[in-house]
Formats: structure tokens, sequence, C-alpha cells
């Protein structure tokens, strides 16, 4: 600040990342964005949370405090899948753990507020995304309020923050007050009960079981707010809450949503969250503008030779969209991303890699991914721009592929030969794991991702093979996998080369019963497959997933007085087990699984016949 000569900044950005200056770290996304406007930005990363001074070394900002977790949930940083606490953080240097607090926005937020009282306090990235509204929190088994009640900050914004983010900025700068911002898509914020804008109507749905229809069109949809049931509702009915689930991911779509409004607390104390509809997605002149931003593209100097392991992991490689339609129900990318994809040009993409090759340390040709959220859903979007504003499936490719949508593959193919043909790149892999239900419908695309972008093995997700837990994650069946996995044997052996696919699986998801993980492992064991690293199913907040584990219900479905139960694995043992069954072939397994094999009646499995699981012990 001494010497660009600032007396102060406009805004003070806080963070639990280190700070990287590149585009897939959001601190610096958003920090260059808004200097790119000509306003003033400080940040403050990785601050200590335990007194407020850490918060006061760039003085008081003029316009706001942004705070956000960092590019990680503060409790998937911390926590594993089983609740122990991880040994490292990626996004710290030499990963030590501990830099930052359990629920950082929260507290960030109210140390902030101590460090400069009546300073507007603004929430965002995924965190916050993720903790609008009234959620479950697996890590105290409960529910919990909205983020914005526990943290007392003024504003939220969620998703895909530029648009609003500056046009927030732009309005404080003005002089109007944070109060009066109240009609930016993408924001959330708490009003006093009842109140909505003038000419708006409230339909209530806050009983379980309400109709959730689409309702008025056009410009009266616009003036509708919805009610969810409150926070007292879905924390102590189970029923409530599913429902809540429901509402909130049908009103999803930026084209058609409605505002969203939840109740907090009682009597006299009582406040409403409200929530905007969603923001719209961004144009690809909008995304090539961010992404153009004049980023060093490596860690703060004051870090010195320290190694920070995410920066390592995406050094080489280019993001070239956003958000996904696949709406797999564990997943969080549809809660904050949205599900329509949002591409940069290929011009943006190739100065970016021009940028790499000339600007960052280690460059020697090699690109490690041209991805994102998937690895293939570039430039593919509904046919019908009409249609795609009324629709409200969660989900373009279950049960089956939408036939209004655009799987074209051939602008990702030529993408690919452009990059191929900038000077000094010798070699691109594919690190973003690909949706092969859509590549099995492109040969062409299989063909030159085998021949030319796939370094022996090759990231898929099939996450199961049985129906029932497949179809509470909204994935395609096995059976389209196995299509896959075919083509593309047969794609490398006509490139002359030996590859061969990663699959990746969720052990103890919703809808998973101990019969469906024994019936995974003996697929696995058919196909030769011994997985090495699997996941157990871990709750995020506002998942459909998590809504599932949570309730025991599934909010896609009928919520009527006899809803649709969804069994989840909940106690450690039996979720331990379901781990096992994926690693059937680790001996440490091995007494786990008899144990269960037999009191499944399955002992024909043990011993060593080629149709068993595990030995005798």
């Amino acid at each position: 600040m001494d010497a660009l000569g600032w007396e102060a900044c406009d805004i003070v950005l806080v963070t639990g990342d280190a700070y990287v200056d590149h585009p897939s770290f959001g601190m610096a996304l958003v920090g260059r964005l808004l200097e790119a406007r000509g306003w003033r930005v400080g940040v403050i990363a990785q601050p200590d949370w335990k007194s407020a001074g850490a918060f006061r070394v760039l003085g008081r900002p003029r316009l706001f405090f942004g705070v956000t977790a960092g590019n990680m949930d503060s409790m998937v940083n911390h926590y594993t899948s089983d609740r122990k606490l991880r040994s490292d953080d990626a996004y710290t240097p030499e990963a030590a753990p501990g830099k930052r607090p359990d629920r950082a926005v929260t507290v960030y937020a109210q140390r902030a507020r101590e460090a400069f009282p009546g300073v507007p306090v603004v929430l965002g990235s995924i965190e916050a995304s993720l903790r609008r509204i009234a959620h479950y929190d697996y890590w105290s088994d409960t529910v919990r309020r909205s983020v914005l009640a526990d943290s007392k900050a003024d504003f939220l914004i969620y998703g895909n923050a530029e648009r609003a983010l500056i046009d927030f900025t732009r309005r404080l700068a003005a002089g109007e007050a944070v109060a009066e911002i109240r009609d930016l898509c993408g924001t959330a914020f708490m009003v006093a009960p009842g109140w909505r804008p003038d000419g708006w109507m409230e339909i209530d749905a806050s009983a379980p079981g309400a109709p959730v229809t689409a309702g008025q069109g056009g410009a009266a949809r616009a003036r509708c707010v919805v009610r969810l049931p409150s926070f007292e509702q879905v924390k102590r009915d189970k029923l409530a809450y599913a429902h809540a689930s429901r509402v909130f991911h049908l009103e999803s779509n930026p084209g058609n949503a409605r505002a969203l409004v939840q109740r907090h607390g009682d009597g006299p104390g009582a406040r409403d969250v409200w929530l905007n509809p969603p923001p719209l997605p961004l144009s690809t002149a909008e995304m090539d503008a961010v992404y153009d931003l004049p980023y060093a593209r490596r860690p703060h100097p004051s870090y010195g030779a320290a190694r920070i392991p995410a920066w390592e992991m995406i050094r080489f490689s280019i993001n070239i969209m956003r958000g996904c339609f696949g709406g797999c129900t564990f997943c969080s990318i549809t809660e904050h991303e949205g599900r329509i994809v949002q591409c940069r040009s290929q011009a943006s993409i190739l100065r970016e890699i021009a940028a790499v090759r000339d600007r960052t340390p280690g460059f020697k040709g090699h690109l490690t991914d041209l991805g994102g959220p998937t690895a293939n859903m570039y430039r593919m979007r509904c046919k019908d721009a009409s249609a795609e504003a009324a629709c409200r499936r969660l989900s373009c490719v279950w049960p089956e592929i939408c036939p209004r949508m655009a799987t074209d593959h051939a602008p990702l193919i030529e993408l690919y030969r452009a990059a191929r043909a900038v000077p000094g790149v010798k070699r691109i892999t594919i690190g973003s794991g690909l949706r092969y239900d859509l590549a099995v419908r492109a040969p062409e695309y299989v063909a030159e991702l085998a021949a030319h972008h796939v370094s022996g093995l090759l990231k898929v997700a099939p996450e199961h093979s049985e129906p029932a837990p497949l179809a509470a994650m909204m994935k395609p069946g096995i059976v389209t996998f196995d299509a896959f996995a075919a083509a593309f044997e047969r794609a490398s052996q006509k490139a002359g080369k030996k590859q061969h696919l990663v699959p990746y699986f969720i052990a103890a998801h919703p809808g998973a019963s101990d019969e469906d993980m024994l019936r995974l492992a003996l697929w696995l064991k058919s196909r030769g497959f011994r997985p090495d690293q699997v996941q157990t199913f871990l709750p995020t907040p506002l998942a459909l997933a998590t809504a599932m584990y949570h309730t025991g219900l599934n909010p896609l479905k009928p919520l009527t007085s006899s809803p649709h139960s969804v069994a989840s694995a909940r106690g450690e043992r039996q979720r331990r087990l379901h781990k096992a069954f994926l690693r059937w072939h680790d001996p440490k397994n091995w007494p786990l699984l008899r144990e269960a094999l037999m009191k499944m009646g399955r002992g024909d499995l043990i011993g060593r016949g080629a149709r068993c699981l595990v030995p005798r012990g």
C-alpha cells in the first residue's frame, strides 16, 4: 500500500488459502476482477483467527470485507469422510495443517466485524454457497442455520459471482447502502419476517408435500418468492428437510427459478433468509475477460521456495469451462456453479496456454489438463434456448441423455488439435474426469483422446455397478461404462498404445446396501479391477444425496404420507465394510469381509476358488 501510495483499500479480501495469483484460485480471480475495474484491493491470506489483530493489518476497507474459506470447504479440508482429522492441507505452504479454523467463513466474518465495526461483511465461494440456507452438517450430525445467521454477515454472493460482485461493489461505491441492494441474482441476505419487494407475491411451500409447480410465467413468475420450511421445521422434522431440499433444487435453473425465503427463529428475534434466483451463466466473452486478466500465475513471493501442493497440481493445467449438467446427487457443482455449462473461447484458451509456456516456472512442454468439472462438456448446451430456460430437470443425462442436449465433441476435438499445435507444447494429457456416457456417443472423440491425450491411464467414474445406488446417484447404468471401456480399448489398440481405465467408485452412498457392495466387489474382481484409492461418501451441505443420508428419504420421489425411503450406511462399522468391499483384494480387509460374508449367508465366497472373494483365515 505504501509503494502504491494508497491510504486505504476499497476492499479487503480474506481467504483461508495461501495466496496464489492464478485463475484456478478464487481469491486471485476475484481480486484481479475488482482491480481491473479500478478498485483498490488488498488480500489477507490465512490470517491468525484467534484475535482481530490480523484483520487490521491493511486498515479499514472503504467499502467492504470479502470473506471466503478458500477454494475448499474448511470442514472437507480438515476432516476425512470418517470425521478423522487430516494431517495436511494442500492449500497451505508445505501442506502444513491448522492454518485455518473449522467453519472458516463464519469465524473470519466475526473477526472482520470485530476488527472494524460498521464495515459491511460479504461472504462468498464454496463454503458460503453450500450453507446459504439451513443445512445438514455431517461433522456435527445436526441441522445448522444459514451461514448468514451464524456469521452475522451483511450479504452473501453464491455461485458464479463475477457479475453480482461487480454490480454490488459499484452500487456500494456510489453510496447505496447494503440494506438497499436487494435485487441481484446470485445473492442472499437476511430481512425482517414477511419482507418482500412491492408487487411481489409469496407462495407458501413450507408444508411437507406441498405441490411445487412451475406456477406463473414471465414477469409474474419473476415477482414470486417461494417460502421454504423454516429452520426450526427442518431441524426437527426430516420429512420437512427432504421437502425443502426438493423445493430448493427445483428452483435451481436461472432461466425460471423463483426467489426463496426461509424463516430462522421464533418470536421477536425471528429473521428471514432471502435467496434471489441463481446468477445467469456468464457469456463466452465474459468468461474470456475473467481468464485474460494479468495473473502472475504463481504463489505470492512471500512464501519463498515453500511448496504449495494445490498449486503444484494445477500449475500446468487450463480451465476451459464451468458448470455441469450431469446432476450427480453427491456432487456440489449444481448447487454452486450450476448445471449450465459456461465455456471460454478457443482463442482465450490458446492465449493462456502461451502464458503457461512463457511465464510458469518449470514448464517443459507438458500440459496436464484441458478441462473443468468434467473433461468433455466443452461447448455442450441445450439446442433450444427456450426449452433450456423452462426446464426443471436436475440432470440433462439421467435417466437418459435428453434429446435436446447437444453432445457434439467436434469443438473439443478442434480445441485439442489447436492446443497441440501451439509452439512449445509437446504433450497434453487430460486430467479431469471423463463423462463416458457422452464420450461413448462420439467415436471420433474417443479415438482422438486415446491417440493423443492419455498417458497410460484415464480417469472415469462409474461410481457403482448396481441399479439402486446408481439411481440414487443419478448416474448411468454400468452397461454404458462397459460400452465405453470396449470403445476405449479398441481406440487404444488402433493407436498402437497399451492404456487402461482408472475407474472411481463411492462406498457407503445412500441407496447402496451391503448386498449391492458385495455385487460391486464381485464385478470388480470379474474385470480385474483392484482399486487403490477409493472414497467413502461424504455428505456435503445442500447436496441431494446428503438429504437422502440425513432423512432416509429421496427428495426426488413423491414425499407423501408414505414416502420413498433410502437406506444409508451410517455407522462407522458399516461404512468401513462398504469401503472394504471396494478393496476386496487388500489382506487388511479380509477379516471384516469374512465376518460379513458369513452373516450374509455367502460363505461360498470364502476360499481359494476362482469365484471366491477372499481366502479363508
